[in-house]
């Protein structure tokens, strides 16, 4: 995590767990030219446009007086979604046993992204289960895991 998002990710985390979410991420990323300031929260039974707009209403202030970045950026308050990406230990932990897509870096069995159940994490090391085949992959391979939704 960068430190602006650290520095962010702490003067959020109360506002945002007064307001009766989780802060699930914190991203200030360059994107077409402009950087954004994304905050993504969580909660149980669903995050709503209200939600949003509550705790960008009280953040945005908070922002301004604090100044923890110092060129323009576009300010965004959303849902980290049904397909969040899951990147820290207790995020794999949360859901283990859920349906996760898989992307590697590199090619295996002819493939880049693979779609089964959460059956292992450890220390960036990730184990899915693929119908009833168990595949593992070094966290150096992994490019990526998130929550996968099938329709």
């Amino acid at each position: 995590m960068s430190k602006i998002s650290e520095k962010v990710s702490a003067l959020a985390r109360p506002v945002v767990e007064e307001e009766g979410c989780k802060l699930w991420d914190v991203e200030y990323v360059r994107e077409a030219g402009s950087w954004y300031l994304r905050i993504f929260i969580d909660k149980e039974g669903g995050v709503g446009i209200d939600d949003c707009e509550r705790i960008s209403r009280r953040l945005d202030p908070m922002l301004d007086e604090a100044d923890p970045i110092p060129d323009s950026y576009v300010f965004e308050v959303g849902s980290a979604g049904a397909e969040r990406e899951l990147k820290r230990p207790s995020d794999f932990e949360q859901f283990m046993g859920s349906e996760v897509e898989l992307k590697t870096y590199k090619p295996v069995d002819g493939k880049k992204a693979f779609v089964g159940k959460l059956s292992a994490y450890n220390d960036g090391d990730v184990e899915i289960t693929v119908g009833d085949k168990p595949m593992s992959f070094a966290k150096a391979d992994v490019a990526m895991v998130k929550l996968h939704v099938s329709i």
